[in-house]
């Protein structure tokens, strides 16, 4: 199953009273560049990558100079980049070496910077996660530790490294948004927020309110419905509760899926995804 990232479309009365309900929410799915086109086309607001492959941190500037000019040609803004730190480097545990995960973490901010990216999302289980029996306070302290070295690094940068709280079957480590809310003010650097990831919290039967909590260290969003890990609309489920809590929060940025997609009448899909999401966000 394809694992892409959107949000939603309808037409006439509806899209308009959908639109004018969320002006400020901006919906799109996690796709390479070589699908904007298309995805603009259908009315989607902006495409999500991933670090390894639009930024590609291990390049040399010489290698990556004619990739960053096909970003900057994407037909759709690229809002955001997943995937961030690779699981060959250890942020937790007797082993974690936090230099090497940095100077990655670093070079990755920094071409976000030069492609006009505004976020880089910091899930990472493979790197964050605890081995197994290692003191859960310490690997918590560990991971905030690298937080607040990477935020001190990239206070100058534009990008704003998200936090995404991921389910226990994915992670031991940071599985709520309101758990994030403690790791974001533990951190307390301004480049270092978070995110809301609505399969997430439907995995761990944590509600909206959470979303509210979280106010202004929300600067983005993932989407998919609980059942399958699914695109909106595939399975009907009713995620309007988590829209009306970033409206109830005048948030003002972006929700994009991340989640599975048919490998047949593909375009389709994107359609209902981005229909059934503007449908839901304006209820």
């Amino acid at each position: 199953m394809q694992l892409v990232a959107a949000a939603g479309v309808a037409g006439g009365t509806g899209m308009a009273r959908a639109q004018k309900a969320v002006p400020n929410i901006l919906l799109g799915l996690c796709a390479g560049p070589d699908k904007a086109g298309q995805l603009q086309a259908i009315g989607y607001d902006f495409i999500e990558g991933g670090v390894g492959g639009m930024l590609k941190p291990e390049l040399s500037d010489d290698e990556f100079a004619p990739e960053l000019a096909k970003l900057k040609a994407c037909a759709l803004p690229i809002r955001s980049c997943n995937g961030f730190i690779p699981g060959k480097f250890r942020l937790t545990g007797p082993e974690a070496a936090h230099d090497p995960a940095l100077d990655y973490a670093v070079k990755a901010c920094q071409r976000a910077d030069a492609a006009g990216i505004p976020h880089i999302v910091f899930g990472s289980g493979g790197a964050r996660n605890l081995p197994k029996d290692f003191d859960a306070a310490k690997g918590k302290a560990q991971f905030i530790e690298f937080c607040q070295k990477l935020g001190d690094r990239i206070k100058e940068c534009k990008v704003t490294v998200v936090l995404e709280p991921l389910n226990k079957s994915e992670s031991n480590l940071l599985n709520s948004v309101a758990e994030g809310i403690e790791y974001v003010d533990a951190i307390g650097r301004p480049r270092i927020q978070l995110l809301a990831d609505f399969y997430h919290m439907l995995k761990e039967g944590e509600g909206p309110e959470s979303i509210r909590r979280a106010a202004a260290r929300l600067r983005h969003c993932h989407i998919a419905e609980m059942e399958g890990r699914t695109a909106p609309g595939t399975k009907g489920e009713d995620l309007s509760g988590f829209f009306k809590a970033l409206k109830d929060i005048g948030y003002a940025g972006g929700v994009s899926i991340e989640g599975g997609w048919p490998k047949e009448n593909i375009e389709e899909a994107w359609k209902k995804a981005l229909a059934t999401m503007r449908d839901q966000a304006g209820a």
